[in-house]
């Protein structure tokens, strides 16, 4: 598995993920807001892809990852693994990339999933995916556009990897 920057040539797997989930979030696949988000996150570089190492063909994607970087608050805006690679790290992959990736310095990392009461929240595992990470659950939000329940889930982040303190000169 290898985890990319999404390219234009993307959308047609982004939409093939978002339509293995539409039965959780509503429609998505011919939401033109939709595919117009997932555009405008590749083509400012903040759209991650899991995908099969290159083979002949085109294989369907394995997850895909929308991500936001406006420090100190960063988000995942989406976040989907195919039915066919849920439970092998490939999630976790994808989070790990956008972390080394677009956090940039201390500050909290946010994700909007399903409440505790919405039917996805154990099918999909989401929620306890988002705490083996150590995202903690915070206070709920607006209901999702099919209706059920949603929860903000946080994590507070340090210092990017590779950054030092370095001690302030004293004056004599």
């Amino acid at each position: 598995m290898i985890v990319r920057l999404a390219g234009e040539e993307d959308l047609p797997g982004f939409l093939g993920l978002a339509g293995q989930v539409e039965h959780w979030f509503g429609p998505m696949v011919d939401d033109p807001g939709f595919s117009g988000a997932v555009v405008e996150h590749i083509s400012a570089s903040k759209a991650l892809v899991a995908a099969d190492e290159e083979q002949a063909g085109q294989p369907p994607l394995l997850g895909g990852l929308l991500f936001g970087a406006d420090a100190p608050t960063f988000r995942i805006h989406w976040l989907v693994v195919s039915e066919r690679a849920r439970g092998r790290g490939v999630g976790g992959a994808l989070v790990a990339d956008a972390m080394k990736r677009f956090v940039t310095g201390p500050g909290t990392v946010e994700v909007v999933t399903f409440g505790a009461d919405h039917p996805g929240a154990v099918v999909s595992g989401a929620r306890v995916f988002y705490e083996r990470l150590g995202f903690s659950p915070a206070e709920a939000t607006d209901p999702g556009p099919e209706g059920g329940s949603r929860q903000v889930y946080r994590l507070a982040v340090g210092r990017p990897a590779g950054v030092v303190n370095r001690p302030t000169p004293q004056a004599s």
